[in-house]
């Protein structure tokens, strides 16, 4: 029996990357695990996953960008299973447009913010009455090696600096009711969402220097996979984390430490 059963889990951006790698270590421990994405067959590709563990997967198509599509994988977990105990906030990313300082587009801004932070709003708002309900809830936010330094495009980062701030004030708010908020951070990872060829473009270079150079920013000198961070995200989702709240976790390899 895995420390997650019984315990039903919604995973938010979980049709692929990290969150994909996060929805199936839960599945791993035994949770029901409910993954939302805009991309049916991705979504259904984990589920299928999750059956194969020997677990029970639920898919619900959502926009991030849509307050309402936002609380749909929570409304779905209720409908379906009862309940929802454990919430990861991993949807995000970059809203493509002018996000040079001097000319940004203000639009561009506001869906970056509202992506990679105002959702997390959403989606948790929606979950928070079910979980003091029954006095347990485990609520994660994915934040970046950006949520603590500079580096990034500037509303992105300004949103992953922000999620720090919600996981820190939520969690002084509801840590009477059971509930622990945590942020965990991936440093550069494995994932569709860094184009390497693109970035080596950038400064004039080719994908497998600009995949060295940003090796080179970790102390394992190296890029992790989207795997290591499940059983981070496990362990924090599990009963025994009671006390573990409010905490900014890195799983970066020692990123620019």
């Amino acid at each position: 029996m895995g420390r997650l059963e019984n315990r039903v889990a919604v995973v938010t951006g979980g049709g692929r990357g990290i969150g994909r790698a996060i929805a199936l270590e839960l599945a791993r421990e035994g949770a029901k695990v409910v993954v939302s994405a805009r991309t049916r067959s991705q979504l259904d590709t984990v589920v299928e996953e999750i059956k194969e563990i020997g677990s029970i997967g639920l898919a619900v198509e959502a926009d991030a960008l849509n307050r309402l599509e936002s609380k749909k994988p929570v409304i779905e977990a209720v409908s379906h299973f009862g309940q929802i105990d454990i919430l990861v906030n991993n949807v995000g990313g970059g809203v493509p447009g002018d996000q040079n300082p001097y000319t940004h587009d203000d639009d561009t801004f506001e869906a970056n913010l509202a992506l990679n932070l105002t959702s997390a709003y959403w989606t948790t708002r929606e979950a928070l009455p079910h979980m003091k309900e029954n006095n347990f809830g485990r609520i994660l936010t994915i934040g970046s090696g950006y949520a603590k330094r500079s580096g990034g495009a500037l509303a992105y980062t300004s949103a992953k600096h922000g999620l720090i701030g919600f996981t820190k004030a939520l969690a002084g708010q509801v840590a009477a009711d059971g509930i622990t908020v945590n942020c965990l951070c991936p440093g550069w990872t494995n994932t569709a969402l860094v184009d390497w060829e693109a970035m080596g473009r950038a400064r004039g270079t080719d994908a497998t220097e600009a995949h060295a150079w940003r090796s080179a920013e970790n102390l394992q000198n190296r890029v992790l996979e989207p795997e290591e961070l499940g059983p981070m995200a496990a362990l924090l989702a599990a009963p025994e984390s009671a006390g573990i709240t409010g905490q900014v976790i890195s799983v970066d390899g020692g990123y620019k430490v």
